[in-house]
């Protein structure tokens, strides 16, 4: 009986032993084969977003990741879970939903505490392309103080290490506190380094991290106008990057870094390498020969750049043409590019009000504080016309943001300007936008009235030409159906004649 007992005590270890080899046997199998069995999992799922989808629904990611933090699995093996993953996680944003829920961001951090280089570069490439999608949280990055410290250490470790913790981290600094974290772990001076490393894409994602992390932050600004990189300012090797043989995306991002520095009171705004290289550079990102995003991005940032100084409003009205090119901002989609570039022209389309919005912001940025400055938009550039064309979009918000800057170039403009809004508008179009059925328009129309007709001498000019047509718009609004608020904006406007 003793001896049956023991008999049957081993069994049932060798039934259990067997059994979690069978699971081991099992998940290996699931890795290195692909539905079909022709062929190992990685190559099934590389560019095949619906392979990728499946596997994920039959439960790939958690045997995955049960395989990529065992002790006993092979380091290669380890390392080929984390490049299938990262595989995954280069579909679609579900996908990238579905490996974060599995927890696949603490698995990879703790990965990173092995030894083994190429399993660490894995790792982190994974975890750079889940940290890239708009759809993962990135305070995920911050919840384990420890973290951010390790990753630092890592970036000495090799360039494909440099490139993945640089791009991780220009993605995931979004706040303030997100700014100080790297910051006070070392940032800075561990990044500067990266600035002149003999790879590109090193070099880049360096240049990337130190414009979020110098964005409307004084103390990390003040910081890096001190840094000094292979005995050279930081300022400088910024100002080297912005050459006209450098790639665009690597002038625009140096732009952004110096910009962001100036306006935190780094850098003196009459500094030549603002005047003569940052603000010179940003007009460039305005040529209608630069892409869409460039265009949009570098309209903001100059407009960012010289919004509180009227000397590089100045500077920047005469530099390159640039009210003539931000008039162009306003012509998507054209004939041209509809015959030259199909792919563009839809991608344009897309996000034309991109381009509106950034020109409007240039163009408010460019004549906030002087009076010959906004003459000179009003005047040379032909807005005038192209902001009437809006007033007649089949967009309500086209046509208010149409009408509201007429408004405002009206507002204490001289005789010439007033008149010429008139003529370019034309009183048809203007009786028109009195009558519009959206209540902003028609109440920026008032504005726009009540601006023209400020001073006696260009009310009795205006009123000479048009007052019999003007009186009749005014009463039909007056004796209509509208607000308090609308008559109130009419009274005003009677009132001044």
């Amino acid at each position: 009986s003793h001896y049956y007992d023991k008999v049957s005590q081993y069994y049932e270890t060798l039934s259990h032993y067997y059994e979690k080899v069978s699971h081991y046997c099992d998940l290996q199998n699931i890795f290195f084969f692909n539905c079909g069995g022709n062929g190992d999992m990685k190559n099934a799922v590389i560019g095949n977003n619906k392979q990728k989808a499946n596997l994920i629904v039959l439960g790939a990611v958690p045997r995955l990741l049960y395989l990529l933090q065992q002790s006993s699995s092979s380091l290669e093996l380890r390392t080929e879970c984390a490049v299938v993953l990262g595989s995954l996680a280069m579909g679609t944003e579900n996908n990238i939903k579905s490996l974060v829920d599995c927890h696949i961001i603490p698995a990879l951090l703790q990965g990173l505490l092995c030894s083994d280089l190429i399993f660490i570069e894995a790792c982190l490439r994974c975890l750079r392309t889940i940290f890239i999608s708009p759809v993962t949280p990135v305070q995920l990055l911050y919840t384990d103080p420890t973290v951010i410290p390790h990753i630092m250490s890592l970036l000495s470790r090799s360039q494909h290490t440099q490139e993945y913790i640089t791009q991780i981290f220009a993605h995931c600094c979004k706040t303030p506190e997100h700014q100080m974290v790297l910051f006070n772990h070392g940032a800075i001076q561990n990044i500067a380094p990266l600035l002149i490393s003999p790879s590109y894409k090193v070099r880049m994602q360096a240049l990337k991290c130190f414009s979020v992390l110098a964005y409307e932050n004084a103390q990390v600004s003040m910081t890096l106008v001190n840094v000094l990189v292979d005995g050279e300012q930081l300022s400088q090797v910024f100002a080297r990057m912005m050459q006209r043989d450098k790639p665009i995306e690597m002038q625009l991002t140096a732009a952004k870094c110096l910009t962001y520095m100036c306006r935190a009171g780094a850098i003196r705004t009459d500094d030549n390498c603002i005047i003569l290289k940052t603000l010179p550079c940003l007009v460039r990102m305005c040529s209608k020969e630069r892409l869409l995003e460039e265009r949009v991005e570098g309209a903001e940032t100059l407009a960012f750049l010289m919004e509180p100084d009227i000397e590089l409003q100045r500077i920047a009205s005469v530099t390159d043409h640039l009210v003539s090119m931000l008039a162009d901002y306003f012509k998507y989609p054209s004939s041209v590019s509809a015959i030259t570039d199909i792919k563009r022209l839809d991608h344009d389309l897309k996000h034309a009000h991109e381009l509106r919005q950034a020109a409007f912001k240039l163009y408010a940025s460019l004549g906030s504080n002087d009076e010959d400055i906004r003459k000179k938009p009003i005047l040379e550039s032909g807005v005038i016309e192209l902001l009437c064309s809006l007033t007649q979009s089949d967009s309500p918000a086209l046509r208010v943001n149409g009408i509201w800057a007429l408004m405002n170039m009206a507002f204490q403009a001289d005789q010439k300007v007033k008149v010429e809004i008139v003529r370019a508008l034309g009183t048809e179009q203007l009786f028109i936008l009195l009558s519009d059925p959206d209540t902003n328009v028609l109440m920026k129309t008032l504005g726009l009235l009540r601006n023209l007709l400020s001073t006696r001498p260009h009310i009795d000019q205006i009123m000479s030409s048009h007052g019999k047509q003007i009186m009749q718009a005014v009463t039909l609004i007056l004796e209509g159906e509208h607000s308090i608020e609308v008559k109130e904006q009419v009274s005003c406007s009677n009132t001044q004649r």
